[in-house]
């Protein structure tokens, strides 16, 4: 088992945690359509919020459920600094970027 897997663990919780303080959470998932895009991100069928949600979470969750190797890089933090700069959020999404570059920087941490 990879040593970041506890730590890249726990920092999917704070991401999902903050998603739903900031009524970012769906309870119904999007079409099976919306799912399948081959764009990055899903931004063409999905709001990035509901890509965390919908693709990213369950994504890492079954690399650290079924011990598979972690992506060797991770640009998230900078799809949502992109994503959020682009909208009139107010400072809603300061703590979930914080928690996505967080993210970012144990993916490329020394194993």
């Amino acid at each position: 088992m990879d040593v970041r897997f506890p730590k890249i663990a726990e920092q999917l919780l704070l991401i999902e945690r903050e998603l739903r303080l900031q009524g970012w959470w769906d309870e119904l998932p999007p079409s099976a359509e919306a799912l399948n895009s081959v764009e990055p991100f899903s931004v063409d069928t999905l709001d990035f919020e509901q890509w965390l949600q919908w693709i990213f979470l369950p994504r890492m969750k079954a690399i650290l459920e079924n011990n598979l190797p972690l992506p060797n890089a991770s640009g998230i933090q900078e799809m949502a600094e992109m994503v959020f700069a682009a909208r009139n959020v107010q400072g809603k999404d300061r703590q979930l970027q914080v928690l996505l570059k967080e993210f970012d920087q144990l993916i490329t941490a020394s194993r």
